[in-house]
C-alpha cells in the first residue's frame, strides 16, 4: 500500500503540472512517445513474446492470445493512435458558456482535466499506450494496472513512454505502471480515493464487477460485449452474410465482435445455409434454436445460457423470431448495452431499431466492429462505456474532462 500511496502522490504532483501545459507541449510529448514506440519496437516485441509464451503454457484461449499479441503492425497502430490524438483539438480550457446575471456577474463553464485517472485492465497491452495518450492530451496523470498476462509487455511500453516524456522535459509521472500483479494490490487501488479521481476498469465481466462493487473511487464502467446482429425480413442477404462474417471473425477476442444473431423466420431458410458456408471458412460453431438446427445439420442446439454469452471465440448463437418487436425484446433482455446492429432495407424498421434498442452504439447495415475510438475519429480510446452517466460509448478526450464554473464580478456581494 505504501508504494501505491507514493505513486498517488507523484500522480497528484504530475497532474498539477499537466493542468498548466499548453497544447504544443502536450503534442510534443505525444509525438515523442509515438516515435519512441516505433524506435523500441524490437524490445517491446521481445517482452511480448515472453508474455505470449507464458500465456500458451497456461492454456490461454486463442481469442485472448490474439488480444495479447504485439507485432510491428500493432505497435505502429499504437504509435499512430498517439499521433492522431496529438492532431486532435485540445478540449482543456474551452469555455462552454458565459451568461450575465441581473446583478452583473458573468457566470460560465470551463472544461478542465479530471486530474488523476486510474485504469485497471487485463490482457491487451496496447491499452497502456492508448490510455496514456488520451489521459495526457486531456491534461490528466494516469496510474495504470495491467494484468499479469501482459506484465512484460506493459513494463516495456510504460518505460518507453516515461523516457520519451523525460526527453521533452515533461513529467514522467504523468504515466505510472503498477508492476505488482496480485489482486490485493488492485483492491488497494480501488480504495485510493484521496489520490485517484476516477477509476476505469477494462476487461472481462469479473474484473468490471469487482471494481464496481468494491471501489470507493468513482467508476466509469466499461462493459463486456454480447453484441447482436438482427437480420430483418427485408435484408439484403449478401450484405448480411458479409457483415456477420466481418463482425464475428475479423477479431474474435474483442468486445465489439458479434456474438449473437437474431434472424427473422421468413428469411432464415435462405440466409442460414449461405451464412453457415461462409462462417465455415473460419470454423465458426453455430449454436442455434430449433429452427436453426432444423436448417443446418452442423448447428449445435443452443442452451438458454448461450443467448447471454460473450464467447470471445469462434462460436455464435442464432435465434429466430417472428417480428422486429420480438427481436428488440430479445436483444434488450440479453445484451450488455454495448453494440447492436440491424440489417434491413426497411426504413421504418431501421428507425424503430435505433429508437428502441438500449445500447451505447446502434447500427443500421454495418458491422459492430466499428465501435472503436479510432474508427469514430477520437484517436485511441480509453474504453467503451456501457453506463449512462458522464460518458457512453467509445470514450475519447471529452470523456476525460470535467467542467468548473468561472465567475467574473466587479465587487458584487450577496444581499
Amino acid at each position: 500500500m505504501e508504494e501505491l500511496i507514493r505513486m498517488g502522490e507523484k500522480a497528484r504532483a504530475a497532474a498539477a503540472v499537466m493542468g498548466r501545459l499548453g497544447i504544443n507541449e502536450k503534442n510534443r510529448g505525444l509525438e515523442a512517445a509515438a516515435q519512441a514506440l516505433l524506435d523500441s519496437a524490437e524490445d517491446i516485441i521481445r517482452a511480448n513474446e515472453q508474455d505470449m509464451e507464458n500465456g500458451r503454457k497456461k492454456g490461454m484461449p486463442e481469442g485472448l492470445l490474439d488480444r495479447l499479441k504485439l507485432d510491428k503492425k500493432r505497435i505502429a497502430s499504437m504509435a499512430e493512435g498517439l499521433t492522431q490524438v496529438a492532431s486532435l483539438d485540445d478540449p482543456v480550457g474551452e469555455v462552454l458558456s458565459m451568461k450575465k446575471r441581473p446583478n452583473g456577474l458573468l457566470i460560465g463553464q470551463k472544461r478542465v482535466p479530471l486530474g488523476v485517472i486510474g485504469i485497471i485492465y487485463e490482457s491487451r497491452p496496447n491499452v497502456t499506450a492508448d490510455a496514456f495518450g488520451l489521459c495526457f492530451k486531456a491534461g490528466n496523470a494516469a496510474i495504470l494496472k495491467g494484468g499479469s498476462d501482459a506484465i512484460c509487455s506493459n513494463k516495456a511500453i510504460a518505460s518507453c513512454l516515461r523516457t520519451a516524456l523525460e526527453s521533452c522535459g515533461l513529467p514522467a509521472d504523468a504515466v505510472q505502471l503498477v508492476e505488482s500483479t496480485d489482486r490485493e494490490t488492485a483492491r488497494e487501488m480501488m480504495r485510493m480515493n484521496r489520490y485517484i479521481d476516477v477509476l476505469i476498469p477494462r476487461g472481462g465481466a469479473g474484473l468490471i464487477r469487482t471494481v464496481v462493487e468494491n471501489s470507493t473511487v468513482p467508476v466509469i464502467e466499461t462493459g463486456t460485449g454480447n453484441c447482436h446482429i438482427f437480420v430483418d425480413e427485408s435484408a439484403d442477404l449478401d450484405m448480411a452474410v458479409n457483415i456477420i462474417f466481418n463482425a464475428k471473425t475479423q477479431r474474435i477476442g474483442v468486445c465489439n465482435a458479434c456474438e449473437s444473431l437474431v434472424i427473422h423466420k421468413k428469411i432464415a431458410d435462405r440466409l442460414m445455409p449461405a451464412l453457415a458456408e461462409r462462417l465455415s471458412e473460419k470454423h465458426v460453431e453455430i449454436r442455434g434454436d430449433e429452427t436453426v438446427c432444423g436448417l443446418l445439420k452442423e448447428a449445435v442446439p443452443a442452451s438458454p445460457e448461450d443467448w447471454g454469452t460473450e464467447y470471445l471465440d469462434y462460436i455464435i448463437s442464432a435465434k429466430t423470431v417472428d417480428s422486429i418487436d420480438e427481436a428488440i425484446a430479445h436483444i434488450n433482455r440479453y445484451n450488455t448495452k454495448h453494440s447492436e446492429a440491424i440489417i434491413t432495407e426497411n426504413y421504418a424498421n431501421a428507425q424503430k431499431f435505433l429508437d428502441e434498442i438500449d445500447a451505447a452504439a446502434v447500427y443500421v447495415n454495418a458491422s459492430t466492429r466499428f465501435t472503436d475510438g479510432f474508427e469514430f475519429g477520437f484517436g485511441a480510446e480509453i474504453g467503451i462505456s456501457t453506463q449512462k452517466l458522464h460518458a457512453r460509448g467509445p470514450m475519447g478526450l471529452l470523456a476525460l474532462t470535467t467542467t468548473k464554473y468561472i465567475i467574473y464580478g466587479n465587487g458584487q456581494v450577496r444581499p
